[in-house]
């Protein structure tokens, strides 16, 4: 079977898949028109966001993190120590403590959800505490995530985007980050090192 011989290949078809999309300045639906793919009508309501982006969570007091973006997860994860049930005004609260990209520890407070039993990236189910708090974009837009409180202290990123968080908002280019905006956002000045 020749490729001309499949229903989608015609003689407008670009004749080489593109293998280098970092570098490809045009949107995906663009592209998927030029190689006359199905479009879904939902993807065209959708943000595309990278493998990593820079978040904030406003409530919370933590101005800046990176968070990496894991369409193999269900639930989103921020990193936790310290966490400590009590209540406060009839409703059960968690406190524990967190990293700012700045290494600087930030006290947190936030009214507790539920809690459940989360497999981790090793298979192992923990009960986890689960909270929902505003996370917010380079640009500003902004939405309520469900996060299970985890020690992600050994990971690169302290805050992970499961499914559920892009669910409805967001398609995932896993060649790319930062596609909302880089740390000048949230601080004012780069955080990249220059040479």
């Amino acid at each position: 079977m020749s490729l001309r011989s499949i229903p989608c290949y015609h003689s407008g078809m670009p004749t080489t898949y593109i293998s280098e999309t970092a570098k490809r300045q045009e949107a995906s639906l663009v592209v998927a028109e030029q190689l006359n793919l199905p479009t879904n009508g939902r993807l065209r309501s959708k943000m595309l966001m990278g493998r990593r982006e820079w978040l904030s969570l406003p409530s919370l007091g933590i101005d800046m993190v990176t968070a990496k973006v894991d369409t193999g997860a269900y639930t989103s994860s921020l990193h936790a120590l310290d966490s400590k049930i009590y209540e406060k005004d009839g409703k059960q609260m968690v406190s524990f403590t967190t990293t700012s990209h700045h290494g600087q520890v930030i006290a947190c407070e936030a009214p507790l959800v539920s809690r459940k039993r989360i497999k981790s990236s090793t298979g192992v189910g923990r009960s986890r505490l689960v909270i929902k708090t505003m996370v917010k974009l380079p640009g500003g837009f902004q939405w309520e995530v469900f996060f299970s409180l985890a020690d992600r202290s050994v990971m690169k990123c302290p805050l992970l985007l499961g499914r559920r968080a892009l669910s409805g908002y967001f398609v995932v280019d896993t060649q790319v980050s930062h596609i909302f905006g880089n740390s000048i956002y949230f601080s004012g000045k780069s955080h990249h090192h220059h040479l």
